[in-house]
């Protein structure tokens, strides 16, 4: 039994990942799951790997997210002019080690009664986001798992589903523990630690007690003066600095 915190889209910021790592200490937390995209957007994103290696190496869950994949493999085809100019630059500072960890990532984790996924249980490397309650439907009746844990989407939010087909959903209240009744599946998205887009700049991340089955969203204020500063300097698109700063 155990106490987790729940991170996703850590997208190489150094500042915000730290804050949350300090917070969730703060939190008696006994072992992380990491849902992915490591890489991207940000300017540190060695340092964001070697933290995800080192809690690897402790006991932690992690799966490999869209960015990470685009950084080992070459980018889809879909992405975007900006994230694609950030997986090559990425791609051209991560060691062999760093490059080898995120191949070595599997898309998805079962243990126990929950899934870890980056984007979705009905076909994980599709890279598909649940956009709505359809989507988290969907994606929980893809699996037999009680709880779903996913990230790829980078606003927090939570999903039921009753054993009779009744689907609901809320927008979590940072620091208000939410009990997970027993009796339904849920689909958890903590939101994200490297670069929240719901209005707010601060850090995103959940803990999930899986002893008493309660889950607590979490708001992480972080340095995104800093963090904006390094994106500049490091000559990545503008935009990526001001979407910290902004939240969006």
């Amino acid at each position: 039994m155990s106490r987790i915190a729940i991170l996703t889209d850590l997208h190489a910021n150094r500042e915000a990942v730290q804050a949350v790592l300090d917070h969730a200490a703060a939190q008696r937390v006994d072992r992380y799951a990491l849902l992915g995209d490591f890489v991207g957007y940000g300017a540190d994103p060695g340092w964001v790997v070697d933290r995800a290696r080192e809690l690897v190496a402790r006991g932690a869950i992690a799966v490999l997210g869209n960015h990470d994949a685009a950084v080992v493999r070459g980018p889809l085809p879909s992405m975007r002019p900006d994230p694609r100019y950030v997986v090559e630059w990425t791609r051209a500072r991560l060691t062999p080690t760093q490059l080898d960890f995120l191949a070595s990532l599997p898309l998805t984790h079962e243990e126990g009664d929950a899934l870890y996924v980056h984007a979705n249980a009905w076909a994980p490397a599709d890279w598909e986001y649940v956009q709505g309650r359809t989507d988290a439907v969907r994606s929980l009746h893809a699996t037999n798992r009680r709880l779903t844990f996913c990230g790829h989407m980078h606003e927090p939010h939570l999903y039921h589903l009753s054993a009779v087909g009744k689907a609901g959903e809320f927008l979590p209240v940072p620091g208000v523990t939410i009990p997970l009744n027993g009796l339904r599946q849920w689909l958890v998205i903590p939101g994200s630690a490297g670069q929240p887009r719901d209005g707010d700049p601060a850090a995103c991340y959940a803990v999930f007690d899986d002893q008493r089955s309660e889950l607590t969203y979490w708001r992480v204020p972080y340095d995104t003066e800093s963090a904006g500063a390094k994106i500049r300097a490091a000559q990545l698109p503008q935009r990526l600095a001001e979407r910290l700063i902004d939240g969006e």
